[in-house]
């Protein structure tokens, strides 16, 4: 954890002394005041200059990315490489490598997980309100294809047979799209049933 310890006339200036000298801002820093000093006679005679000492705060994006490559390190002996990107709030961890398979898991159930755990650990060392995605080479936008095809499909059969169709369970960011896809459809109605993380979306057809 990076320290430095800055003096100047006032704490106001002391501080600003360090945060120049560290190239921040002050939002990313902890700040203990070590003297408050004093101007002395006419700010002139024993006068004594301010002390702070500044601690950068560790930066969450970038701490949860080591514990991904932590996870990685552990989980497979082919390397993999984790990258973030960063808008506004949103942060998205990519996954690439030669086992990316293996990472990705059935239906992305192990990419799920790590996604899960990734956030568990964003709130954990911060308070800021990040939502994560992890992907890997593409899967996620691949996988939302895949859903926004099986919800009109099975719409198509809940309308046919003129009974319920349930789908397996997913976590609530994938029956969310299934849930939009279907929204502006008259004939059909969607709501989610179950208990987490056994909770599924079903498509029920609507009687005119």
């Amino acid at each position: 954890m990076k320290q430095l310890t800055a003096s100047g006339q006032t704490v106001e200036d002391a501080v600003q002394s360090a945060l120049k000298q560290l190239n921040i801002t002050e939002d990313q820093v902890n700040v203990e005041i070590i003297d408050e000093g004093k101007k002395g006679l006419l700010g002139l005679f024993g006068s004594k200059p301010a002390v702070v000492k500044v601690t950068v705060q560790p930066n969450p994006i970038e701490q949860a990315e080591t514990y991904l490559n932590e996870i990685m390190t552990n989980f497979t002996d082919k390397p993999i490489l984790v990258e973030h990107t960063i808008n506004g709030k949103n942060v998205i961890f990519d996954l690439s490598g030669e086992n990316i398979a293996m990472v990705i898991g059935k239906r992305g159930q192990t990419l799920n997980a790590l996604q899960y755990l990734t956030q568990l650990f964003i709130h954990r060392v911060t308070t800021e309100r990040y939502q994560v995605t992890v992907d890997a080479e593409g899967y996620r936008s691949r996988r939302e294809q895949t859903l926004e095809q099986l919800a009109v499909r099975l719409a198509d059969k809940a309308l046919k047979t003129n009974k319920h169709v349930a789908l397996e369970p997913m976590p609530s960011f994938e029956r969310k799209i299934i849930h939009n896809v279907l929204q502006s459809e008259a004939n059909v109605h969607t709501y989610s049933d179950g208990v987490d993380p056994n909770r599924y979306v079903v498509i029920k057809p609507v009687k005119k």
